[in-house]
């Protein structure tokens, strides 16, 4: 299991770290909710363990951000705040557990096990399928009819939204606020140009076109009829 630690003091980080390690976890940490925001929205995490009480940018006010952006990874806010009213803005802010300090290690283990036991239920979808075309939410992987496709970042993120919406028009709009984090329209081509890219790496060699332009709409991915 991976999980990142947002947790500024150095102590109680240090003894996170050690301790999720000998239980055979791999974690991670950084001291601020900036620098939190950042890593959690920009890696795969199976849980994230977020002290409620953080420089720069407040636990709280982080998740909210990361829920925001459609980051839905499983979080468990750890705070000395414990009063009933404190854990429900907790959970009402994007948390997904509460556990008042102090605690102990064990319970903070259970509590992290179960986050990630409900995060892999509801994401049995690892690869994703839209005709002969392979998206592997894993690995990172990407084929069509068997031959490996190579995608930036960006082309990735893309690819997955589309197929994760496959066979439904999907606005400009939503791919900026999905894919580019812009909860505005920019006016620049810049998903005209990574549309065009995307095609040409996985339609342009086949025979059969699965990402259309829906004038006027936006754009979908699907299988052709009766495939």
């Amino acid at each position: 299991m991976r999980i990142l630690i947002i947790e500024d003091d150095a102590d109680v980080a240090s003894y996170l770290t050690r301790a999720l390690g000998e239980v055979g976890h791999v974690a991670d940490h950084c001291a601020d909710g900036e620098s939190g925001y950042e890593m959690a929205a920009t890696s795969d995490y199976d849980v994230l363990v977020v002290d409620r009480m953080l420089p720069k940018l407040d636990g709280l006010s982080m998740l909210k951000k990361l829920r925001g952006h459609q980051v839905d990874t499983p979080a468990l806010i750890l705070s000395a705040m414990g009063q009933v009213d404190d854990r429900v803005e907790g959970l009402r802010s994007g948390g997904d557990d509460y556990l008042a300090k102090p605690y102990a290690f064990s319970e903070l283990l259970a509590r992290i096990e179960v986050l990630a036991k409900r995060k892999k239920s509801e994401d049995q979808d690892t690869v994703l399928v839209v005709a002969d075309l392979k998206l592997d939410r894993l690995s990172h992987k990407v084929t069509r009819a068997g031959t490996k496709i190579l995608l930036q970042p960006r082309e990735f993120r893309l690819l997955e939204f589309l197929m994760k919406n496959a066979g439904k028009v999907v606005t400009r709009t939503m791919l900026l606020e999905k894919v580019w984090d812009y909860h505005f329209d920019p006016q620049t081509n810049v998903i005209d140009v990574h549309i065009s890219r995307l095609r040409a790496k996985i339609d342009k060699d086949f025979p059969v076109q699965l990402l259309q332009t829906i004038r006027g709409s936006g754009y979908i991915l699907q299988a052709p009829s009766g495939g």
